[in-house]
């Protein structure tokens, strides 16, 4: 069956009564647990092949849409790959100004870095692709240590990476200058406040403010699903010119899973939301990087959503480059949990407005 007509008989099944095949295939969107501890099968950058089908509509039910929201759907890639560890795919971030060249992290502790291949606008596969364990200050898997391995989110400053650990509510920083994907990690000192965030629900997104904007030098950190006092989600400025706490509204029920920092100065939280009833969809929102402080409260619009009648699966990772036309476009990917249910995705969309 195909993927396209497997989803609309899930939501058929959904509004008919949660048969189990619809239970199964909605439970495996959720973020799965992972084992405690996590062998790395290498040590160091190993090339790996990653095959690419393509998705040449966002929306199977109407071939002829290409616009959703202020976004227009540019193309799509399915990924496979034969190497045991490619997937569950959480941060993503580009190493060049281009859209080609990427550093990504997936949640058990693996980098993968590449090269997009494009035929005109369209994404058609990936070339050089390698794999990496991320190491720590010693130069070992951070896997060796218990629960240090549920690498959620991802920051670049130049040569320097920021990477958020979800379980343990750690930063880790890597200077690339000393190796690339082979450079060793420190943790960043934070506040104690991080540390607090709930188990399994810390931190999700990371963006680091570049020269030029507003609040520069900070390591914007926002939480997945810790709550202030009045239910909205907890994000922090580290470093920088105002360090603090600031709190993002939370609206429809949505939870934090990437962010994203564009030249125009306003941030874009891509958010997904689970449930039984409606299934899983995403949505991405503008907040203007001007509107965030220490102790504010910051909200902003709504510039795209998707459910499974689109093709989306867990989408956990966004960024933006500019082309050499001006257009801004925007890639997102998805973590497949590891799961024959789910996929790896790579999406491409240009901001229309």
């Amino acid at each position: 069956m195909s993927n396209h007509r497997s989803r609309r008989s899930f939501i058929g099944h959904a509004a008919a009564g949660f048969s189990t095949l619809a239970l199964s295939r909605l439970a495996q969107a959720q973020p799965a647990p992972k084992p405690a501890l996590i062998e790395h099968a290498v040590a160091a950058p190993v090339g790996i092949e990653v095959n690419a089908r393509p998705i040449p509509n966002f929306e199977p039910r109407d071939r002829a849409r290409t616009r959703f929201g202020s976004l227009e759907y540019r193309g799509g890639l399915v990924l496979t790959s034969p190497y045991s560890r490619f997937g569950g795919l959480s941060g993503f971030r580009f190493l060049d100004t281009k859209g080609e060249r990427f550093l990504a992290i997936s949640d058990q502790a693996t980098w993968f870095t590449g090269r997009i291949r494009y035929a005109g606008r369209s994404m058609t596969g990936l070339d050089d692709v390698e794999a990496a364990p991320v190491l720590n200050a010693e130069g070992r898997p951070i896997t060796e240590k218990r629960l240090w391995y549920d690498t959620e989110s991802l920051a670049r400053d130049g040569d320097l990476v920021y990477v958020g650990l979800e379980r343990v509510n750690q930063i880790m920083r890597f200077d690339f200058s000393k190796g690339g994907t082979s450079a060793r990690g420190e943790v960043l000192q934070t506040p104690p406040a991080v540390r607090k965030l709930p188990y399994n629900k810390g931190l999700e997104a990371l963006v680091f403010v570049p020269k030029g904007q507003q609040l520069a030098g900070s390591l914007i950190a926002l939480s997945e699903g810790g709550f202030d006092a009045d239910g909205n989600l907890i994000g922090f400025l580290i470093g920088g010119p105002t360090p603090g706490q600031f709190s993002i509204r939370r609206t429809d029920q949505q939870l934090i899973s990437d962010a994203v920092l564009l030249p125009s100065g306003d941030l874009l939280i891509l958010e997904r939301k689970f449930s039984w009833f409606t299934g899983v969809d995403i949505r991405i929102r503008a907040i203007p990087l001007k509107s965030i402080a220490p102790g504010a409260v910051v909200d902003g619009p709504a510039l795209f959503r998707a459910d499974l009648g689109q093709e989306i699966d867990n989408m956990e990772g966004i960024d933006a480059h500019v082309t050499a036309e001006g257009e801004t476009v925007l890639t997102l990917v998805s973590d497949d949990n590891f799961s024959l249910l789910q996929r790896t995705l790579l999406l491409q969309f240009a901001l229309v407005e």
